[in-house]
């Protein structure tokens, strides 16, 4: 067991520090003192980071950390630390580590005893989730799917009966085929496309996917995808009675009531073992 008490250690310490989404105002106070007190500063992207520390008048020494280098320079700034230097990481956007490198540096930090500290800040995923509309008290955040077709939709299978809801990351050239394997496997629940936050052209599209997918191709910038989780939209979406009544009709046409509540949860995008449940209740 290791025990960090953030405030009270004196030793050399990794800081993650998040950086603004969009807007450069939104880089904290604490932010930007951390940034000019730490001896280095470690970045996703040194170009776009020089940027934002020039403009708050920002000249700690920089070094790049991106996934193509990650556990070399990990080492490297580990060396760092047990010379006696304060780090800080950053990405090009929000936090470190979330769908972003950071990882494998802050497991080596730990092991070694330094204390790792987060600096709050923006974060897109969260910004989406509060806006949305939809419920926010469980939610399952995945980051980016596989590109691939055939890999998507098995990601997609496996978390298409998750109560949650469900938040993804997602690019404009990406958009349009994502949400045809939601709609495929989750069937037309309730989302919301949240693109460009913080930024002039911020946009939250709420709809159905169905809604959403006819107009994601006109959508730019960064994207994130809100959609209902399977209890919830089950629960609250679709009147009971009638999927009963579905199952029903598909058994009376030969299907087994597995293969008819299997059948029946695809095409409402819900749970099947909840639907499963729900409907032999009933039957009891």
């Amino acid at each position: 067991m290791k025990r960090q008490k953030s405030f009270t250690e004196e030793k050399p310490t990794l800081y993650l520090v998040a950086t603004p989404i969009g807007n450069l105002e939104e880089l904290t106070p604490r932010a930007i003192a951390v940034l000019k007190q730490v001896d280095v500063i470690a970045a996703e992207d040194t170009r776009n980071t020089r940027k934002l520390l020039s403009h708050f008048d920002i000249h700690t020494k920089l070094i790049a950390h991106h996934q193509y280098n990650e556990n070399e320079s990990a080492q490297g700034l580990l060396q760092l630390l047990e010379q006696g230097n304060h780090v800080a990481l950053v990405s090009d956007a929000g936090y470190p580590l979330i769908s972003d490198p950071g990882q494998c540096l802050t497991s080596k930090v730990i092991e070694a005893g330094y204390p790792v500290v987060p600096i709050s800040g923006a974060n897109a995923m969260l910004n989406a989730l509060v806006a949305s509309g939809l419920p926010t008290q469980s939610f399952l955040f995945y980051g980016f799917l596989k590109p691939k077709d055939s890999l998507q939709i098995q990601e997609l299978e496996k978390l298409k009966d998750y109560p949650q809801t469900l938040l993804f990351y997602e690019a404009p050239h990406r958009i349009q085929k994502t949400l045809k394997n939601m709609l495929a496997v989750f069937g037309n629940r309730e989302m919301c496309l949240a693109r460009e936050l913080t930024k002039r052209y911020e946009e939250f599209i709420r709809g159905t996917i169905q809604e959403v997918s006819e107009i994601a191709d006109s959508c730019k910038g960064e994207m994130v995808l809100v959609v209902k989780g399977a209890q919830e939209y089950l629960e609250k979406e679709i009147d009971p009675s009638l999927l009963y009544q579905k199952i029903n009709e598909y058994i009376a046409d030969g299907l087994s009531s597995k293969e008819a509540i299997k059948k029946v949860a695809k095409e409402n995008g819900c749970s099947k073992n909840e639907l499963y449940r729900q409907y032999h209740e009933t039957l009891s």
